[in-house]
């Protein structure tokens, strides 16, 4: 095993779990949308080597989503729709400008 620090200045996280109705999850609230939206800012933005967002399992709390979250920054959104997009994107601006 080799450890590395990571290459991003943060890592955003959406859950896409999906439980096909079995049982309320993020997939429910159109989660891989926000997913693609957030990829398409990051990518539209330049911030490819800077910001990686990726889709994740279940976070643990499906009552309160979609989740989103940014690490290592500790930053959760929770029931989180595609109209949203635009305010987390701005929170990631933040986090970029308080690093530079």
């Amino acid at each position: 095993m080799e450890q590395k620090e990571s290459p991003y200045i943060c890592h955003v996280f959406v859950c896409t779990n999906d439980r096909h109705g079995e049982k309320r999850s993020c997939a429910d609230g159109n989660s891989p949308a926000i997913l693609d939206a957030l990829k398409k800012e990051v990518s539209n933005r330049g911030w490819k080597k800077e910001v990686r967002v990726s889709q994740s399992g279940c976070f643990g709390l499906c009552g309160r989503g979609p989740n989103v979250i940014i690490y290592p920054q500790k930053i959760w959104f929770s029931e989180v729709s595609t109209n949203d997009v635009t305010g987390i994107v701005q929170k990631v601006q933040d986090v970029l400008d308080a690093m530079n």
